[in-house]
């Protein structure tokens, strides 16, 4: 896969020749938001947004200056329309706790709007749909950190092939104008082969802190 794969992808899926977080100029914060929620509250582009319950839109502070991008909702997200609020949520949440996170500051959104069938990597026409809608999120909040939750966010939104989470957790990188931070998805660090990680995760937590300081 060549470097920004993805990126370029979503900017010929559009027929733009220069990036599109520089794309949208917002006069009205607030009703970009309202406008951008009601469009992901009606797509049915992908097969997954015919199946869901809940579009999970992503939730935190308007003026978040660190986001954290997942890949997808899971059957409860799917069920309350809320990111990460599963088991790995709860424990996403606990760890921004005890790292003393602002939660005002942060902002949690995913890759893809809709469940993953049977929790599977998001599909590419999936990843097609809903990038615009994350980048124009981006956009809105124009934060100071990105954080990558996992191979599959990290590999979308750096371009970058194979990454290896375990070796290079904590490495910074860039989406776009955007610096993105490498780290572990939390249903990793759930599993048994996982827990040891915690402690790495916690510091990639506190990196990304340091970093928006």
């Amino acid at each position: 896969m060549e470097e920004n794969y993805f990126y370029k992808k979503w900017i010929k899926w559009n027929g733009l020749e220069f990036s599109p977080l520089n794309r949208i100029s917002v006069t009205d914060t607030q009703s970009e938001w309202e406008t951008l929620r009601e469009e992901v509250s009606r797509c049915r582009a992908c097969l997954y947004g015919t199946k869901r319950l809940h579009p999970v839109f992503g939730e935190g502070g308007s003026t978040a200056s660190l986001v954290f991008v997942g890949e997808g909702p899971g059957r409860e997200e799917d069920e309350t329309g809320r990111p990460f609020v599963g088991r790995a949520g709860r424990l996403l949440r606990q760890v921004l706790e005890e790292t003393g996170t602002d939660l005002s500051q942060i902002y949690i959104a995913n890759i893809v709007k809709c469940r993953p069938f049977n929790n599977e990597n998001p599909r590419e026409e999936a990843v097609k749909a809903c990038l615009p809608y994350l980048e124009r999120q981006l956009n809105l909040l124009s934060p100071r950190l990105i954080v990558a939750l996992g191979k599959v966010p990290g590999t979308i939104l750096s371009g970058e092939k194979e990454i290896k989470i375990t070796r290079e957790h904590g490495r910074i990188t860039r989406h776009g104008e955007f610096p993105l931070l490498l780290t572990f998805h939390p249903s990793f660090l759930i599993r048994p082969n996982g827990a040891s990680f915690i402690p790495s995760f916690k510091e990639d937590i506190r990196k990304a802190l340091d970093f928006i300081r």
